[in-house]
Parts: structure tokens; C-alpha cells; sequence
């Protein structure tokens, strides 16, 4: 079976699981065409990613558009097919293995893992007020026996995530983009899960309302326990609620570190990159961005060796002929860079 139970042998009130998700060699291909004669084309949207993400943990991803960050998500959430690899989601009571899951643990597992969609604006029915759409959930995966039990659990969800109950009563065009994604982190934590996906949640919004927003995701962490895989292309936000980061590039990963040790000593070329286009506040700071000419190879055909190579500005041979492995620098942080030893120097931020 793909699920069992996990048996702590450690003192009482200690747990015998660090990683809510355990990623290995995971490969997401989609078809996109072939017929008769000619071969089928795939999009290797995930190729060859190992992670883990702790429990407890505020887990960034970051990377530019088309890098495959949400395909990844999605598969952890069992939301696309996975066509090799491995997933393992472990919790207190259970633990599944994602690409061998059975419809019944699969229905298990989405009380335990949830999503929090990017756009306030299309995730909300406009045919439902704000108690249906909270309640759904509840009353799908049947996690309540009835009606007044549903009430009192969308009642206390919504009070955690900062809305009124005279708010219950409306329908989301009432509502701003700020208090519309509250709806939304009230539907996805209804049923109580463990792990959490926000895939860019708060993009859409104002950047005084994402400060709120991302307050508010961190203080339901702290309360509820939760376990979060934060999707974003926005170093800066990142940096802001995230403890651990891993930067994504044509669905690998180049690049995984605790937060602070990421940005106080990056050392793959792409990671410096983004961090340098994050705006400054300081004039003098500005227009040091460092430009990466050409854009992301296509995932249909990608480049050999290191598929960064084509916009590297360090590229050598090697770097043409051989796809680099993650390679442990210790303290967590890993890289997957030739020459990340020859770059250390100058791909450290300059002291301030």
C-alpha cells in the first residue's frame, strides 16, 4: 500500500517526521504533439528535481515565469500527473506516496493539502456568497455531519483570517482584492490541512495589502502548524516571510539555501541576477541590475549541458557539455554550478 502509519519510537510529544514533503528525481513531462509519422514533442516542465521542505517551514520558490515553479507545486498537490520520481508526503498520522496514491488515500489527501490560488478575481464563483464558498470544502470532502457544524467551522476559520460575519453574507464583487484573497485562505484552510501551496497569492495585489496578506499567512502558520510551498518570481517578497529558498531554472533547480545564508552569499550566476533586479530605494543603487540577454530556452528543447549556459555570462566548455549536480556546500545550501567556486568572489554581494 502507498500509505501507512508513521510510529514515533522517540519520547512522548516528540515526532519521528522532519520533512512534510520529500521530492526525489521528480520529472514532469506534458505532450504537446506527434502523430503518425513524426515523434511526440514533450514539455519537460519538472525534470530531475530532488527537495525536501520541513515541517513548519515557510519554503520559498522563486524563479522567472516559465521555470516550472507552479508545475511543481501542482504536482505536489497530486494536481498533474508525475511521470517519474517520487513524492512523499508525511504528517503525523500518515504518510503517501504521491505517484503511487490510491483514489481513497487520494480523497484523504486533500484534506491534508491545499492551495491558495494567485487571482483573487477568477478563483471566487460570483454565484456564491462568502459562507458557501468557505463552506464547500466542508461539505464536499464531508468533514461535517451538518449544517450547524459547518457554520461554526466557516465562522471560526474566517474569524483567523481577519473577516467579519456579516461578511458571510455577501458575494465576492462586494469585496476588494485584499479581502477577496482572505476569502480565499479561509476555503483553502477549512478542512484543516498540514501543507499549503500558495502559487504567487498575493501578485495580483497592492503592495500595502501583500504586507497584510503575507502577515497574515505567517501568523496562521505560527497558530495552525502549517507547512507552506510559497510560489513567486519576487525576491523581495520572498525574502520578507520565507525561511528557506530554493530558485528554480527550465524545471531544474540550481540553487537551495535557509533565506538569510541565500542572499548574503548567493552563488549560482541566475540567482545573483535576480537579486540584483530587485528595486532599491537607494539612488545610488540603482541601474545595476544585472541583464541576462536572451530569454529561457524552450522546455521542448532544451539546451545541453547547463541550461543556464545560454545566458551565462561565465559559461565555458564544460558548462556547453555537462548538466552540473547539486552540490552541497553545507549549512543546507546547495548549488548546481560548475564554477561556483572560481565565481565565490565576485558573485558576493559587495559590503555595504
Amino acid at each position: 500500500m502507498s500509505a501507512r502509519r508513521v510510529m514515533s519510537s522517540e519520547p512522548s510529544g516528540a515526532l519521528a517526521w522532519d520533512n512534510v514533503i520529500s521530492v526525489k528525481d521528480l520529472a514532469v513531462h506534458f505532450p504537446i504533439g506527434g502523430g503518425f509519422l513524426t515523434p511526440k514533442l514533450f514539455v519537460h516542465a519538472v525534470e530531475g528535481v530532488t527537495l525536501d521542505i520541513p515541517r513548519g517551514s515557510f519554503f520559498g520558490l522563486v524563479g522567472e515565469s516559465g521555470s516550472g515553479k507552479t508545475t511543481l507545486g501542482r504536482a505536489m498537490l497530486k494536481a498533474t500527473p508525475i511521470t517519474r520520481g517520487h513524492i512523499n508526503y508525511t504528517d503525523e498520522e500518515v504518510s503517501y506516496d504521491l505517484a503511487e496514491i490510491g483514489k481513497l488515500e487520494l480523497k484523504d489527501y486533500r484534506k491534508r493539502a491545499q492551495l491558495i490560488f494567485q487571482d483573487p478575481y477568477a478563483a471566487l464563483s460570483p454565484r456564491m456568497t462568502v459562507r458557501d464558498i468557505i463552506a464547500e470544502p466542508l461539505e464536499v470532502m464531508g468533514l461535517t455531519e451538518n449544517r450547524q457544524e459547518t457554520d461554526q467551522r466557516v465562522r471560526e476559520i474566517a474569524a483567523k483570517c481577519r473577516l467579519n460575519l456579516e461578511h458571510l453574507r455577501r458575494f465576492p464583487h462586494a469585496f476588494s482584492g485584499g479581502q477577496r484573497q482572505r476569502i480565499s485562505i479561509a476555503r483553502a484552510l477549512v478542512s484543516n490541512p498540514r501543507f499549503v501551496v500558495a502559487d504567487e497569492s498575493v501578485a495580483a495585489l497592492d503592495v500595502s495589502i501583500q504586507a497584510d496578506v503575507l502577515n497574515l499567512l505567517k501568523s496562521l502558520q505560527k497558530e495552525l502548524g502549517l507547512t507552506f510551498l510559497f510560489i513567486s518570481h519576487d525576491l523581495s517578497v520572498v525574502a520578507h516571510i520565507c525561511d528557506h529558498v530554493a530558485v528554480m531554472y527550465l524545471g531544474r533547480l540550481v540553487e537551495t539555501a535557509p533565506t538569510r545564508d541565500l542572499f548574503a552569499a548567493p552563488r549560482h550566476p541566475y540567482t545573483k541576477a535576480l537579486m540584483s533586479a530587485i528595486p532599491s530605494l537607494d539612488p545610488d543603487n540603482r541601474g545595476k541590475a544585472q541583464k541576462l540577454e536572451g530569454e529561457i530556452p524552450s522546455p521542448t528543447n532544451p539546451p545541453p549541458g547547463c541550461k543556464f549556459q545560454t545566458r551565462c555570462p561565465h559559461a565555458i566548455d564544460i558548462c556547453r557539455k555537462e548538466e552540473p549536480k547539486l552540490e552541497h556546500l553545507g549549512l543546507e545550501h546547495d548549488v548546481a554550478c560548475h564554477r561556483w567556486k572560481e565565481l565565490a568572489d565576485s558573485l558576493a554581494p559587495a559590503p555595504a
